[in-house]
C-alpha cells in the first residue's frame, strides 16, 4: 500500500497534523467550558493542552495516525480538532484495540455541520489506512449533538459503560461502513 497523505481536504475544511503554530487555537478552545462540558468536565488549563498536542503529535510519530488540526478552507481559521487515537483509555469494558474517532470543534463552528464533514474526511482516510478495522468512540449520553453526528458517520451503539467514572456510550462503526 502507498502512503496515506495526511492532509485531508473536503469542501470547506483543511486537516493536517498539528504544528506548534497550532497551540494557541488549541488552548483557546479546550480552555472553553462549553467545548469541555461533555469531555472532561472543565476547561484546560495551558499545561494540559500542551500535553494533549504533544499527544497529537506522538500519536502520527509512533502509531502513523492522531488527530489533525481542524480549519476553514478559504479563512483558515481555527476551527477544531479531528482524529483517532489509541489513549489505553481504562474503560469498562474495554474498546479493545479499536482505534477511537473523536472530534471537538470550537463554539463558533458547532451546529454547521463542520464535525460530519470532518469526520466522515477522517473515516474515509481510516477506512484506506484499515480496510479491515472496525472504530469505536465514546460519547457522555447527554451529549446529543455528538451522538448525532456519530450516527450520520455510520457509529451504532455497541454498549454502555464508564470511562473515570462517569457514563459513557460507546459507539462502534464496522470497518468500510457508509
Amino acid at each position: 500500500m502507498t502512503e496515506l497523505s495526511t492532509l485531508l481536504e473536503t469542501d470547506r475544511l483543511i486537516m493536517r497534523p498539528h504544528v506548534r503554530a497550532d497551540f494557541d487555537d488549541s488552548f483557546a478552545m479546550w480552555s472553553d467550558s462549553e467545548v469541555t462540558r461533555f469531555i472532561g468536565g472543565q476547561p484546560s488549563t495551558r499545561e494540559e493542552t500542551w500535553s494533549r498536542l504533544l499527544r497529537y503529535v506522538g500519536h502520527w510519530t509512533m502509531l502513523g495516525f492522531g488527530y489533525w488540526a481542524v480549519r476553514d478552507k478559504v479563512s483558515g481559521t481555527f476551527i477544531g480538532e479531528i482524529g483517532f487515537a489509541n489513549f489505553e483509555r481504562q474503560t469498562e469494558p474495554s474498546l479493545g484495540g479499536m482505534p477511537e474517532v473523536g472530534w471537538a470543534l470550537t463554539p463558533a463552528a458547532q451546529g454547521r455541520g463542520y464535525a460530519t464533514e470532518g469526520v466522515r474526511a477522517a473515516l474515509k482516510w481510516a477506512d484506506a489506512k484499515w480496510p479491515a478495522a472496525d472504530t469505536a468512540c465514546i460519547i457522555a449520553p447527554e451529549n446529543a449533538p455528538s451522538l448525532r453526528v456519530a450516527q450520520k458517520c455510520g457509529y451504532v451503539e455497541w454498549t454502555r459503560g464508564t470511562y473515570k467514572g462517569k457514563p459513557q456510550i460507546h459507539l462502534r462503526r464496522a470497518a468500510g461502513a457508509a
